[in-house]
């Protein structure tokens, strides 16, 4: 994936309330041509305010929204942009392809139909009244018509939910392709494997405001937490209420512990089970990280 420099949309000093909750609170962020933004954190973090007023749906109280230098109201700027939301409403009696033709004759230079189709894996459900499909074939054709026209911003809202391996994975490496192309993504899930294999940069959220915002690798540098496996018969239990220890869970003979005080953890470990082995110390993963991010005082598992 390229890493761009091209700004296409943008919020400067953003706040948003509704009533006496207050959404966003001095909210900065950039899209950038060619990356993958992924978009994490709790439900009530501002994701979903965000995305809103990148697409024009909502108003900020203060600060400036553009997409592609205009107000992201307008037409000429709305043409150029592609949206699969999680919940979508489309006329369950007209078929795929009719769905795709009228999608496209929306924008100025739409794909050929056939390429849409090929794209989103949907060339054996053209003819099909869309009522028809099943939720995952439905998730296909919504991404499909998401990249009909040629979209330099997509925004993309659980993806992935109810496809199979195959399907997913078929999203993926279109995704990859169009970002590729220069096509900037901005990806909201709550799969965080999803965002950890196509995300350039991560922005975490919590409570109306930016807690982060790099790549993945920044984002595990952020935290202490370390993943420690091995073989042992120790219990599970007991070695939860060990200091440094943030949370352990046991997967046959293989412990499984999340620490932030490594090194004594490690130590504890030999002393308690001589015959402990298959030792590893790996980094933080994503999911590690972004729960140390988000919960200030995680509990152990």
């Amino acid at each position: 994936m390229t890493q761009g420099n091209e700004v296409l949309a943008s919020l400067r000093g953003v706040y948003k309330r509704y009533g006496t909750l207050a959404a966003l609170e001095g909210v900065d962020l950039d899209l950038h041509a060619g990356q993958v933004l992924a978009m994490l954190g709790p439900n009530g973090a501002g994701k979903t305010t965000t995305i809103g007023l990148l697409l024009g749906l909502l108003r900020a109280d203060a600060g400036q929204v553009t997409l592609f230098g205009e107000h992201p109201q307008q037409l000429s700027a709305r043409r150029r942009i592609g949206v699969m939301l999680q919940d979508a409403a489309l006329p369950e009696t007209l078929t795929v392809q009719e769905l795709l033709r009228l999608s496209a004759s929306y924008y100025p230079v739409p794909r050929p139909l056939a390429d849409s189709a090929a794209l989103a894996g949907i060339e054996d459900l053209l003819r099909r009244p869309y009522g028809k499909l099943s939720g995952g074939q439905q998730r296909r054709v919504q991404f499909a018509l998401a990249i009909c026209g040629r979209p330099r911003l997509l925004f993309l809202d659980e993806p992935s939910v109810g496809l199979d391996v195959p399907a997913r994975q078929q999203l993926w490496d279109t995704v990859r392709t169009l970002v590729g192309e220069g096509t900037a993504v901005v990806l909201t899930t709550h799969y965080l494997e999803e965002a950890e294999r196509l995300a350039d940069r991560i922005c975490v959220m919590l409570r109306g405001r930016v807690v982060s915002d790099g790549s993945v690798d920044a984002l595990r540098a952020r935290v202490l937490v370390r993943a420690v496996r091995c073989q042992s018969r120790l219990d599970v239990a007991q070695v939860r209420r060990w200091p440094g220890v943030r949370q352990a869970q046991r997967d046959g003979e293989r412990l499984h512990l999340a620490c932030d005080q490594v090194e004594a953890v490690v130590r504890r470990l030999l002393a308690a089970d001589p015959d402990l082995s298959a030792l590893e110390v790996k980094p933080a993963g994503l999911e590690e990280a972004f729960r140390d991010l988000t919960d200030p005082q995680p509990q152990a598992a």
